[in-house]
């Protein structure tokens, strides 16, 4: 039996269904070729147990041979140290994928989330709230994405973990067509997305939770 043990909900609505951040770990842990077997916690009804592991109640969380680790980020860097496969180990390497994971999270993910959740609720209309995400996004962090990946397959030389993070941010921003005036930003996110562990994390995410519809009472 597998020391790691991924933890995600029994079910979810099928709107966020490809996009529940498990399936960074999924895909990390496919690229990497390690074992896991994955577990699930109550969508609804989450009690002490979930929130021992994850103190806001989200998911996923990684338990690796009794350490239990949540936020995807944590656990992305987590099996970076385990695996060559998700960041090199020469100190130049590891320190251009650690900026990059660290920029997918605080730089573009900080202003995208926001912009996706209005989008998603359809809350677009213009107003300062929605001028000021919609001009941060596009003008300081797409445009300067577009950059940077213009002359670049992945960001840190190999594919790495770093990749992984920043495609499926950019991924949800393209969901809602926000990639649609950067090219090599969509590129890069269709080239990563078309990797056969992305694949697989992604068909294993959407037949989990199609499970569950069928355990469900109707």
């Amino acid at each position: 039996m597998s020391d790691l043990i991924l933890t995600t909900y029994d079910w979810v609505p099928e709107i966020p269904r490809g996009f529940v951040r498990d399936i960074r770990v999924r895909w990390a842990l496919e690229e990497a070729g390690l074992p896991y077997r994955v577990e699930s916690a109550p969508f609804k009804d989450r009690g002490p147990e979930h929130f021992s592991h994850q103190p806001f109640g989200q998911v996923p969380w990684l338990t690796d041979d009794g350490i239990s680790i949540f936020e995807s980020g944590a656990i992305l860097l987590h099996l970076a140290e385990r695996s060559d496969k998700l960041m090199p180990s020469d100190p130049r390497g590891r320190a251009q994928v650690l900026e990059w994971l660290f920029a997918a999270l605080n730089s573009v993910e900080m202003a995208s989330l926001p912009w996706s959740l209005l989008k998603f609720m359809g809350h677009t209309s213009d107003t300062p709230g929605w001028t000021f995400l919609d001009d941060f996004l596009h003008k300081h962090r797409l445009t300067h994405m577009e950059t940077v990946l213009t002359d670049r397959e992945w960001l840190a030389g190999s594919f790495s973990v770093a990749d992984i993070l920043m495609a499926d941010v950019l991924r949800l921003i393209d969901r809602f067509d926000g990639l649609a005036a950067y090219p090599a930003c969509r590129r890069y996110v269709t080239n990563a997305t078309a990797r056969p562990a992305f694949t697989k994390a992604h068909a294993d995410q959407m037949a989990h939770f199609a499970a569950a519809d069928r355990e469900r009472p109707i």
